[in-house]
């Protein structure tokens, strides 16, 4: 078996023992002979400790790979099969500055949807984007998995703007597999769940149990509609009567465009000054707290604090991926993946998520079994419209395509507040976006 290289950009991230320990559960199918952690030096610390505990981790697992760090991407990339991308530009402050300005428009402030997911696409962007350009003159030959938010738009512009062999990946779909395995008290292996839609706001069309499709039944035996949730979306509970109407699961991040109003006012609750400050402000706690922990030198495994970061499943979803491709397994996965006449509705050259045959060629999406619903495709094809114009902006810098995607965005309620907000979002970013400041 060839040896492989992995190289992963945003490598001092707290998520980057979920990935080790997926390798480490891999290691009979995946002979990862060097795993490179490439961040910037504002991130030396962090990084350092990150690399640290891979290599216990790999030392306990009684592994030779070699775990380095690398402040210098092109020379990281030499020789890497596979690129994983989980990378935050400005970081942590970034995004709490993305959920709390929209708030006062009384608008949705949340690290992907809406004019706070607008502003890290914009700042995201033109960095991956200068990553492909070195993987296509470093490592034309391997594989990005790209797990940066928001994921789709930016595997859109990656799969419209460069050359690289990308997939992209978000941990949605497989949480929400685990929640309906463990509802119906059955092995993930037994269940068949249908995807369809875009990232963050993809649907679970179908479930089928053993060759039979138990949507419906699903629907009504859920007694508890707060666990279609995840740690970063606040669990409110899902109306019964509307997913009777509807016939299918919304993900977590649905509760943003259908539950908007209620959805505002708990954001701002929470960055009220009585308030749990917003997510960001949370996971800022949950990380100094991990990182103290990471800093032990007797911890020698992932710990199980790290679940309080809310990546669950991201090793399973990010190597599993990797492995199907090395292995030509021909497995299902969920991805962000070229449209291709998947959604008719939808441009052919868009990304959707989707399930898709994965294997060395990469990724065959699968054809629905169905038509999507109508009440489904008219909210896919509007957010669809806001992220082609968004990735258009992000690339061109672009001030009036950058209005109308935000326009576009079914989460901003007029052009007047759209003006406010894109003004607001160029003045607190500026110094990430050089291309809307030439």
């Amino acid at each position: 078996m060839k040896e492989l290289k992995v190289t992963v950009i945003g490598g001092g991230s707290s998520y980057t023992p979920e990935l080790i320990n997926g390798f480490l559960k891999r290691k009979d199918e995946l002979p990862v002979k060097e795993i490179v952690l490439v961040d910037i030096e504002e991130g030396r610390e962090k990084v350092t400790i990150v690399s640290k505990l891979a290599e216990r981790m790999i030392k306990k697992a009684g592994l030779n790979t070699k775990v380095r760090v690398s402040f210098d991407r092109r020379e990281a990339l030499i020789d890497a099969d596979f690129v994983v991308t989980q990378f935050r530009v400005g970081g942590l402050d970034a995004r709490a500055r993305d959920e709390r300005f929209p708030l006062k428009y009384n608008v949705i402030g949340q690290e992907t949807c809406g004019p706070g997911g607008f502003a890290k696409a914009l700042r995201t962007i033109p960095v991956i984007l200068g990553i492909c350009k070195d993987i296509e003159e470093v490592c034309p030959n391997a594989w990005l998995i790209n797990f940066t938010n928001p994921s789709g738009m930016v595997t859109e512009a990656i799969n419209k703007y460069s050359n690289v062999k990308c997939l992209g990946l978000c941990n949605v779909p497989i949480h929400m597999k685990m929640t309906f395995t463990d509802v119906l008290g059955v092995k993930p292996e037994d269940l068949f769940v249908e995807y369809i839609g875009l990232n963050h706001l993809v649907w679970a069309k179908s479930i089928w149990l053993n060759g039979k499709d138990i949507t419906r039944d699903l629907i009504e035996q859920m007694t508890d509609f707060e666990s279609l949730s995840m740690k970063n979306i606040p669990a409110i509970d899902w109306d019964r009567d509307y997913l009777r109407a509807v016939g299918m699961f919304p993900s977590p991040y649905h509760r943003y465009y259908l539950m908007t109003q209620d959805m505002v006012e708990e954001e701002k609750e929470a960055a009220s000054e009585n308030g749990k400050g917003t997510r960001a402000e949370v996971v800022k706690e949950v990380e100094h707290n991990l990182f103290e922990l990471y800093k032990n030198e007797s911890l020698d495994t992932k710990p199980k604090e790290l679940d309080k970061r809310g990546g669950a499943y991201y090793s399973d979803a990010a190597v599993s991926l990797i492995s199907a491709i090395y292995n030509n397994k021909k497995e299902i996965h969920t991805v962000n993946v070229l449209n291709n006449g998947i959604l008719k509705e939808l441009p052919d050259n868009c990304v959707i998520e989707t399930n898709a045959i994965i294997d060395n060629t990469g990724a065959t999406p699968l054809s629905l079994k169905s038509p999507l619903a109508e009440e489904a495709v008219g909210l896919i094809h509007a957010v669809k419209s806001y992220e082609i114009a968004a990735v258009d902006a992000a690339v061109k810098g672009d001030k009036k395509k950058a209005l109308i995607a935000l326009v576009n965005n079914p989460l901003i309620p007029s052009i007047s507040i759209a003006e406010k907000l894109l003004d607001e979002l160029l003045d607190i970013n500026k110094e990430f976006l050089p291309q809307f400041f030439k």
